[in-house]
């Protein structure tokens, strides 16, 4: 299935009834064709409700919103502020917003439940770990982890020099990752705190996909999706990463991995996509024709669907 959305796809999920995606226009579009106005501005950031069903998004706004096909629910207000980064827990429920140097965590079950965690700078994106009581926000210097559910405490900082980007646990909550505005990738060993250090990319690592129940790391930043090994108790540390569909007439903007499977999609940056399951040869392309870069990829549970969108509002579904 194919659309034309006339903006920028800032993001794109599956739920548990279909593709979602979050546009540039503030608008969210659902896989049945329905749409819905959730922002007065641009949603710069958006995850699956806890709940499995529809999308919380952040926006220019200030506007913490939670889109159905029925509608939109206002979750709460930063006036003044944008929302840059939001992360979200099926296990325990919280949500967190990222605006500024400040995040917030609120909880679907307890409308009057909120905390508040500061920064010296500000926050580029969040990740609760697996359990959904940890959470991971990616600043200037490092990483800092809080207790989601704590209102007074200091965080524990995971130091790194440089801006962090993008951040994730690995999913048995081993590891935490972390990419940096340096075009390198760092992580760090939570039992004990030791760094990895993972440089030689030649651009920005903007997505970070775990596949295979955490036994894989899918990144993009390279011609070809760069894929660092998670199995075993040392983890990445002391290993190889290869690189898979590589094509140095264009840079993979944007990854997705199946969270079970070994399946991978990339978004390059002349519009082309293309998955890959990594027991088989064929890398075919669910989009050959170039154009705008993608913006937004992503795999369904199973990995049996992809759905990706551009930077001028193009974007498909497709059955894998």
């Amino acid at each position: 299935m194919l659309y034309s959305f006339s903006a920028y796809v800032s993001a794109t999920v599956f739920d548990r009834d279909g593709a979602i995606f979050a546009l540039g226009d503030g608008t969210v579009a659902f896989e049945d064709g329905s749409r819905v106005c959730a922002h007065q501005g641009a949603i710069l950031c958006a995850e699956v409700h806890p709940s499995g069903e529809g999308l919380v998004t952040g926006g220019d706004d200030g506007r913490l919103v939670w889109t159905r096909r029925q509608g939109a629910t206002e979750l709460k207000s930063f006036s003044g502020k944008w929302i840059d980064a939001v992360a979200v827990s099926a296990e325990s429920g919280l949500i967190a917003a990222a605006f500024g140097r400040e995040v917030a965590v609120l909880d679907v079950k307890d409308p009057a439940f909120e905390r508040r965690f500061s920064h010296e700078r500000s926050v580029a994106d969040l990740a609760f770990d697996p359990k959904g009581r940890r959470l991971a926000a990616a600043t200037y210097g490092g990483v800092a982890l809080w207790y989601g559910r704590i209102a007074d405490q200091k965080p524990q900082l995971m130091k790194w020099p440089g801006a962090h980007l993008a951040t994730r646990f690995s999913p048995d909550g081993r590891f935490l990752m972390s990419s940096l505005q340096e075009n390198a990738l760092h992580g760090w060993r939570l039992s004990d705190g030791k760094d990895m250090k993972m440089a030689g990319y030649p651009g920005k690592i903007r997505s970070l996909a775990f596949l295979s129940k955490g036994a894989l790391l899918a990144t993009s930043g390279a011609p070809g999706v760069v894929i660092w090994p998670f199995a075993g108790a040392q983890g990445p540390m002391g290993k190889e990463a290869v690189e898979i569909g590589v094509d140095e007439s264009a840079m993979v903007v944007r990854c997705a991995g199946s969270a079970l499977g070994l399946r991978v999609a990339a978004g390059l940056s002349d519009g082309r996509v293309w998955s890959v399951h990594l027991q088989s040869q064929a890398r075919p392309f669910a989009r050959a024709e170039k154009g705008a870069a993608i913006s937004a990829i992503a795999l369904s549970a199973d990995g049996a669907r992809l759905a990706y969108g551009d930077e001028v509002g193009e974007a498909a579904v497709v059955a894998l």
